[in-house]
């Protein structure tokens, strides 16, 4: 059988929910596809490449509610938004954040984090770095989060699931010191 791009990051997604980032290999991916991994390179000229699309994937697949007007509203609803794609798959974080880091993926959040901050009258030189800010928070919760949750249903610790998150709280506190450098004016 013969596959698409589309089939071959559908497949991936499944392979990363069920295993893990680390067993998302192109020998796994093509055993679950019944393909020899060399038919994988037709679609993707490398791993990194295939990882960028699964994470694009992931993003994809969340949640898109429209944006509210308030610049600072929409910041918390895309960083509320990336963090529920990324703790709906296995490693989520990892993945996303990796993508994002490489320069080859994810960068939505990014795009409309930048719009929403120059929306809010920060200073311009000051978007790029209050928008990375921003991811970083996310991407080291969400990572804290389903490292805790990954750990405990191994065994590896003994800790409970967390019974409520500090997400929106921390989140609020970054939001907090972006208002303190907005432009008065």
């Amino acid at each position: 059988m013969r596959y698409h791009r589309a089939d071959v990051v559908d497949r991936a997604v499944g392979v990363l929910d069920a295993y893990g980032l680390a067993d998302l290999t192109m020998r796994r991916l093509g055993s679950e596809l019944g393909v020899q991994p060399s038919a994988l390179y037709h679609h993707f000229a490398n791993k990194q490449t295939l990882l960028a699309a699964v994470a694009d994937e992931v993003l994809a697949r969340g949640t898109h509610a429209p944006r509210p007007a308030a610049w600072d509203d929409r910041v918390a609803a895309v960083c509320g938004e990336l963090r529920d794609a990324m703790l709906a798959y296995r490693d989520g974080a990892e993945l996303v954040a990796t993508a994002y880091s490489f320069g080859l993926g994810a960068a939505g959040p990014y795009d409309e984090l930048v719009a929403a901050l120059a929306d809010g009258g920060l200073d311009p030189a000051l978007v790029p770095t209050a928008a990375r800010t921003l991811l970083h928070f996310v991407f080291g919760h969400v990572t804290d989060e389903q490292t805790h949750l990954q750990a405990g249903s191994a065994g590896a610790i003994d800790d409970q699931p967390r019974e409520s998150s500090d997400f929106a709280l921390g989140l609020g506190l970054v939001l907090d010191g972006i208002r303190l450098r907005q432009r008065v004016g």
